[in-house]
């Protein structure tokens, strides 16, 4: 992940995540293929898993930085709380393909997603387009709005930045000390355009010692490490624990998990929302990690009474765990990767997100793995701990960033009571 995030940098982003499903959607039809062709050595499945797994770490990391350059700064949480829907959608249909043939021919529920992701590959490859810039729009200006710039010059304006506002500090040589350049016909305006730097060249891509003294992103990465854990520990095991926790068939346990991603999928849209309204993402997401605890354990211990009763608690259960996920993903991901220090550079997204979304990828590698010890104990309950346990210390890592928000806000609001005060 933290490879792919500095090559993201550096490479045509289409080029780059239709490639990385081409070569996914390949590894996950190989491991289908293992069991049609009767393979049972433990290494070819662990060497396509491993494959699969690099292939995918080109995702997240590419496409985060692409929605960041269209949408930029409004409403950052919604939008991206809204397009991470798609992570939990992908989940609910993956989950529905693999339930329909578990207990026929399980290389189908392998074959059928390559075939879509290979598909879809195909499309990204054909249409995307990674930036506003690839259309000819201009990041921040209505088209509407925007008229023809006269010249190279014009273009050109030294910028520094104050706070987060970037300001300009070269007048504009058109004028009345300085003369226009007029061409006299339009190949000479054509050649003085043609020689202007190419807008996706403009920036350099950051180095991974400069992405990483960012402020926040070693405390949200490391939170996410254990949100990541236990979102991930409830996608594979959570079938499982409702086949050996209720009466239902290995089918309809598939099935009613999807309610989890149901809720993930509301989850990251009032998260995004919420970090709109209070400009607090580490608040939000000290919320959501203090609302989780008690969820586990109400899923825990009433979950198995009745069909309705687990289904509204999964629910819960996703609202709450997938929440802060997606924002620390998508929103801060992006936020963090135009950081005022970065003197507005946006070639750091991908790699702020690939250095996030990458160590939370070790929580979701370490947190199945730690389930299947516990659980051999012979007490699910001892999982649930260890998720509320993981839950707490996500929590306890944003208390730094919480406090900052917090004075923040409070400074603001006396602020604006004191100019009330002076207007009365």
């Amino acid at each position: 992940m933290f490879v792919s995030g500095m090559v993201a940098e550096r490479v045509d982003l289409r080029y780059f995540l239709s490639i990385g499903m081409l070569v996914s959607s390949i590894f996950c039809y190989l491991f289908g293929l293992g069991k049609t062709l009767g393979i049972h050595h433990i290494s070819f499945y662990l060497l396509v898993q491993a494959g699969a797994g690099i292939a995918q770490t080109t995702g997240w990391p590419g496409t985060v930085s692409i929605v960041g350059k269209w949408f930029g700064n409004s409403k950052k949480g919604l939008i991206f709380g809204i397009w991470n829907s798609h992570t939990s959608l992908g989940n609910i249909l993956g989950t529905m393909m693999a339930a329909s043939y578990v207990e026929k021919d399980w290389a189908l529920s392998f074959v059928w997603p390559a075939l879509v992701m290979g598909v879809v590959a195909i499309l990204v490859f054909l249409f995307l387009a990674p930036e506003p810039r690839a259309l000819g729009l201009h990041p921040g200006e209505p088209e509407q709005s925007r008229t023809p710039r006269r010249s190279l010059e014009e273009d050109e304006q030294t910028q520094v930045i104050v706070g987060d506002q970037a300001a300009s500090l070269r007048p504009n040589r058109h004028s009345t000390n300085t003369p226009q350049i007029q061409p006299d016909d339009a190949t000479e305006q054509t050649a003085l355009l043609s020689r202007r730097p190419s807008p996706s060249r403009s920036h350099s891509a950051v180095s991974l010692s400069r992405a990483l003294a960012i402020p926040g992103v070693l405390e949200f990465s490391l939170s996410l490490l254990f949100a990541k854990l236990v979102s991930y520990t409830f996608m594979y095991w959570l079938p499982l624990y409702i086949n050996t926790s209720t009466h239902l068939t290995p089918k309809q346990s598939g099935e009613l998990s999807i309610a989890f991603d149901v809720g993930g999928v509301i989850g990251a849209a009032a998260a995004g929302l919420l970090a709109d309204c209070a400009g607090a993402p580490a608040l939000v997401c000290l919320a959501f990690y203090a609302a989780t605890a008690p969820t586990l354990l109400a899923y825990q211990t009433w979950g198995a009474l009745s069909y309705a009763l687990n289904v509204t608690l999964l629910v819960a259960a996703g609202v709450l765990v997938n929440g802060p996920y997606a924002l620390i993903t998508t929103a801060v991901s992006a936020e963090l990767g135009t950081h005022s220090s970065l003197a507005g550079d946006a070639q750091a997204l991908a790699t702020v997100t690939a250095i996030i979304d990458g160590t939370g990828s070790i929580g979701a590698a370490i947190g199945p793995m730690l389930a299947g010890v516990v659980s051999s104990w012979g007490n699910w309950s001892y999982v649930f701990y260890m998720l509320i346990t993981c839950d707490f210390l996500a929590l306890v890592l944003l208390i730094r960033i919480a406090r900052s928000e917090y004075r923040k806000i409070r400074y603001e609001r006396r602020m604006a009571s004191q100019r009330v005060v002076r207007i009365e």
